[in-house]
């Protein structure tokens, strides 16, 4: 393994330039996956018009706007770590309303956001038409490892304690959340991409090195 330090703007170049050149001609799932502090959704927005200028069109969609209804997400409290790691956001609708749309044998037509936290109803975002070339990219927490349908996963992985020291203390019950998720998914073990952030101005993408011959 090889840890490549790089700078944000560069980060965001190799990543567009690899996802513009997968499956130029079919769409593409992509999950930018990490918690709040690595900041998947700033990566994931940024990634949006360099992959319109290589051609192909690009829409970023946020777990965030997938929620549960709070008398469900919020049944066993507002500040469970359980809770949050198993069942806030709606997988289900994600799939059925952008996942399996943008698939193969999807038509294209997906939905940029399904609920409204603020207000606790359905956002009524209007349908878009996702081009066959195009990309969709999610960002958010805890993506990996459940069988959402991704062809390309970017992962962001953060230590404990950069976690700990990066997340403001509002959101500190949300830590066991993510520490089960590291150790019961690993998704730095899978991902397609891992990309280091224990500081978000100073990004290092991790990299196999070939075994020597």
């Amino acid at each position: 393994m090889r840890v490549r330090p790089i700078s944000p703007q560069r980060l965001v170049t190799e990543l567009a330039q690899r996802l513009a050149d997968t499956d130029p001609t079919r769409r593409l799932r992509v999950a930018v996956d990490g918690p709040r502090a690595a900041r998947p959704e700033e990566i994931a927005a940024a990634l949006v018009d360099p992959l319109r200028a290589w051609g192909r069109p690009a829409r970023h969609l946020r777990s965030e706007d997938f929620l549960r209804p709070a008398s469900v997400r919020l049944e066993r409290g507002r500040t469970n770590p359980d809770s949050y790691y198993e069942g806030w956001v709606d997988e289900a609708g994600l799939r059925r309303e952008v996942l399996d749309p943008a698939g193969p044998d999807g038509d294209g037509r997906i939905l940029p956001s399904l609920w409204d936290p603020r207000t606790d109803r359905a956002s009524r975002a209007e349908y878009v038409e996702l081009p066959p070339n195009g990309i969709v990219l999610v960002s958010g927490a805890f993506l990996l490892g459940g069988g959402l349908p991704f062809e390309i996963t970017v992962h962001l992985e953060m230590s404990a304690a950069a976690l700990e020291r990066r997340t403001p203390a509002d959101l500190a019950w949300t830590l066991p959340a993510h520490a089960r998720y590291a150790e019961e998914v690993a998704p730095a073990t899978f991902a397609d991409l891992v990309v280091r952030l224990e500081d978000p101005r100073r990004p290092a993408i991790v990299e196999s090195v070939p075994d020597a011959v």
